[in-house]
């Protein structure tokens, strides 16, 4: 029976410390061996990122944003922090639990650490070594409460289930000292990993060659710049981040390469030093969508690229698009953490702009967004175009080959759907009477937005004034000037029209399988 506090308190104590010791002793020894992502934490993380039904992906998405890893995290941490204090509790009167729940911990550690695409035989080190850290402060501090409780038992029948012999202080001391060697495992852990940095090529060493083929000057009307309207080229600390890493991969851009194999392809291998030395270097415009974005959402931004073209590394490693013969109709991007994008062949040499871009406004890619290298494909959704630390790109066909989203429910190909979003005025704001300024983005990547039409309540569609174009690959920016806005209750819908002659559907359709439908609206009130 537990019942008394004085089992508790040592019981939970001696969970929570064994456990601290156990993750601090696997991150160093993921440290020391270079492979973070082995850690029982991320190995686990990512696990748990691969089974989740897509639903509840999605439902993660669109509740915390780009802080849906954080949320996973602080989750993590909280079940097993609960489970490690129940454990301990029940150990204090059945050592064996203790012990049981700990091997079941480490089982999971080290299967989801071997089940990792990337995964090596010494992936399983951090969680064994982790889970031994873990036995050895169990068996001490589960010996300390152990005396006490057969000194309190000593002094008579009725205290046989209280610890009354228990020395606090010396369990404390014990507890004490196995939190401070956690501490320290941890900085040096921090430490190596810094240490490991060192000699390393980053971002920040990275000086951008000139482009062979600069953009042209963006037109002086492309930007409104209307107070509450995104800006024309989003910054690289506000562009949206969405992918399944739980920690972002800090590749040595010295020692990385990108590989070109596979069906119809001689193999070829290019360095950063390759890249950066190459003279067909291009810079352009454009703008990226997420799949999971849904309809007037955020996960879309606008950027200006430097890169190499991707058809050229393609033909110069033999590859011929399907229509011209080439027995291969899917590009498979791999990235440094395992992550598997499929790309049509067809459309990445087609001729747009599609790259292996190795900078983003004028500056070397961000470690978030990709660095050293990352595919950038205009006209395709992300999740099939927007490989990011690319290190390998395979050529093969969609049916011998299904890439990571693509048995998790998502539609093989992905072309960008037309959309069109209001920025201003926001949900949340009251506007005066008379004269609103409404003014929002429309994007159609690789074909252009020809039209942007907006609707007051159930009046009529009524044209926007459109921004200037950059190109057809980026983002339009528009504004409509409503008139006579009366007291009340207001709905404002929006839809856009592209090149072809395409309208934004008003069908609701969700973002799975191949992207949100649907006329962004919001509510706003005239007071």
């Amino acid at each position: 029976m537990f019942d008394t506090i004085r089992t508790w308190v040592p019981g939970a104590t001696t969970g929570l410390v064994a456990t601290g010791a156990a993750l601090a002793t696997a991150e160093v020894t993921g440290a020391l061996l270079s492979r973070p992502s082995a850690t029982p934490i991320l190995a686990v993380g990512d696990a748990v990122v691969d089974l989740t039904p897509q639903p509840v992906k999605q439902f993660a998405v669109d509740a915390f944003g780009t802080a849906d890893k954080i949320a996973l995290f602080v989750g993590m941490g909280v079940i097993l922090a609960v489970a490690a204090a129940l454990l301990g509790v029940a150990a204090v009167h059945r050592r064996w639990i203790g012990f049981a729940g700990l091997g079941a911990f480490a089982g999971a550690g080290v299967l989801a650490a071997l089940t990792r695409p990337d995964a090596g035989p010494l992936d399983v080190l951090p969680t064994l070594v982790g889970a031994a850290a873990c036995a050895g402060v169990l068996v001490l501090l589960l010996g300390a409460i152990a005396k006490g409780r057969s000194g309190g038992a000593e002094e008579g029948p009725e205290r046989e289930e209280q610890p009354q012999g228990f020395d606090r202080r010396r369990f404390a001391l014990l507890a004490g000292s196995a939190v401070a060697a956690s501490a320290a495992t941890g900085v040096a852990a921090r430490f190596l990993a810094a240490t490991t940095a060192e000699g390393r090529l980053t971002p920040a060493d990275v000086t951008l060659p000139r482009p062979a083929f600069p953009a042209g000057a963006v037109p002086d009307g492309a930007d409104l710049e209307l107070a509450g309207l995104d800006p024309f080229f989003t910054p690289n600390d506000e562009f949206y981040r969405i992918d399944t890493a739980l920690t972002i991969p800090r590749v040595d851009a010295s020692t990385w390469s990108l590989r070109i194999h596979g069906l119809g392809a001689t193999e070829r291998v290019y360095t950063f030093a390759d890249l950066l030395d190459r003279d067909d270097l291009v810079e352009r415009d454009i703008t990226l969508a997420c799949v999971s974005n849904p309809v007037g959402g955020s996960y879309v931004g606008n950027a200006r690229w430097i890169g190499v073209p991707l058809r050229t590394l393609l033909e110069e490693a033999g590859v011929r698009p399907p229509g011209e013969g080439g027995p291969a109709d899917q590009l498979v991007s791999r990235s440094d953490d395992g992550m598997t994008i499929g790309t049509p062949v067809a459309d990445v040499m087609d001729g747009r702009d599609a790259l292996i871009a190795i900078g983003m406004n004028g500056r070397p890619l961000p470690y978030k967004h990709g660095f050293p290298a990352r595919m950038v494909v205009p006209g395709l959704y992300g999740y099939v175009s927007a490989c990011k630390w690319i290190v390998d790109l395979e050529l093969t066909t969609f049916d011998a080959f299904d890439a990571y989203w693509v048995p998790r429910g998502w539609s093989a190909r992905g072309p960008i759907k037309t959309q069109s979003r209001i920025d201003t005025p926001r949900v949340t704001h009251s506007e005066a009477p008379g004269t609103v300024v409404v003014a929002g983005v429309a994007w159609a990547q690789h074909t252009g937005i020809d039209r942007v039409e907006v609707r007051i309540d159930d009046g009529d569609w009524r044209e926007a004034v459109l921004a200037d174009e950059d190109t057809a690959d980026t983002w339009r920016q528009w504004s409509y000037e409503w008139a006579g806005a009366e007291v009340g209750e207001h709905r404002i819908s929006v839809r856009a029209t592209d090149r072809d002659g395409r309208t934004q559907t008003e069908e609701r359709a969700p973002v799975a399988p191949d992207g949100a439908t649907g006329h962004h609206t919001i509510q706003v009130t005239v007071e």
